[in-house]
């Protein structure tokens, strides 16, 4: 097979790994540079091109695309869809998971378990949207924040004032949730592909932080799921309409909540923890499901 890497970066974990794991089953892969390829929209046969070149077919597309260039990345996926291209994910399904508040919204459409949350970008009355997620402490976050940043705890009603009024200065969009205190300052991270969760991680925050993620300084380890963890982590990335995913749950006193669906999981983090070969299976989900012209938007959407 003939697999596309849009990846800003070659040189990173995920990318080499993914890189390494096509190549050890013979597979001819190339990595993109997602903003140096450009589009033939208005033509009968749409195409792309690539520091001069014309590309060829590709049989398939791993989107590695950074949640800062989100939007052209989800162009070029989109032109890839338009080609007959078998992507790992679909761009509408990327989309919908970058987009917080709409990824909640559909979550909570199908019943599945999340933190209280309120979203608000001009609301008069501060605490009363801090009281709809159960008052303080509260988590506020930046609706365009990624790895950790752009989120807050704060623990009394001054505190949350004092952030939501900042966020408001800014024009940004936030959320306000609840703290999941039994959580301990950890999650779960579950790396769905296909219909199974294949690798699971516990992450925990470095002494003094609440957030868990890896690049703030949180530790991972192995664990184990719960039958009805893992039945949430399949039904989450499922909704998104992921086919690959890395989705967050923290483990709360009424069950598994989801925190986030994140549609270009990195791979570093899960791989070292449970010591399993986790691109390899990206590339094997890739060869078991990939056809041309099997993506069911289009580029659509």
């Amino acid at each position: 097979m003939k697999i596309a890497i849009l990846s800003r970066n070659k040189n990173l974990y995920s990318t080499r790994r993914l890189v390494e794991a096509a190549e050890e089953r013979e597979h001819e892969v190339r990595v993109l540079d997602t903003l140096r390829c450009y589009m033939d929209i208005a033509t009968d046969k749409p195409g792309i091109n690539y520091r001069g070149e014309r590309l060829e077919h590709f049989d398939a597309v791993i989107p590695r695309i950074g949640a800062s260039i989100t939007a052209y990345g989800l162009a070029v996926l989109r032109q890839f869809e338009m080609m007959g291209t078998f992507p790992l994910s679909e761009s509408v399904a990327i989309g919908r998971s970058r987009d917080k508040l709409r990824s909640l919204q559909l979550l909570s459409r199908k019943g599945i378990g999340l933190p209280l949350s309120s979203f608000a970008h001009h609301v008069d009355n501060t605490r009363d949207l801090i009281n709809l997620v159960g008052g303080p402490p509260v988590v506020v976050k930046l609706l365009e924040g990624t790895q950790g940043k752009g989120v807050v705890l704060a623990e009394t009603f001054k505190a949350a004032e004092s952030v939501i009024d900042a966020f408001r200065e800014l024009g940004a969009d936030f959320l306000v949730q609840e703290f999941i205190k039994e959580a301990g300052g950890s999650d779960v991270r579950c790396l769905v592909i296909g219909n199974k969760v294949v690798a699971a991680m516990e992450r925990k925050a470095k002494e003094g932080e609440f957030r868990s993620n890896l690049h703030r300084g949180g530790t991972a380890s192995l664990t184990k799921l719960t039958p009805q963890e893992r039945a949430t982590a399949i039904k989450a990335a499922k909704t998104m309409g992921l086919n690959v995913a890395g989705v967050d749950i923290l483990r709360s006193g009424h069950g598994p909540l989801v925190m986030e669906v994140n549609s270009s999981p990195g791979l570093e983090g899960i791989e070292n923890a449970t010591h399993k070969n986790v691109a390899g299976m990206i590339i094997n989900y890739i060869e078991e499901n990939a056809k041309p012209n099997r993506t069911r938007t289009r580029g659509k959407g």
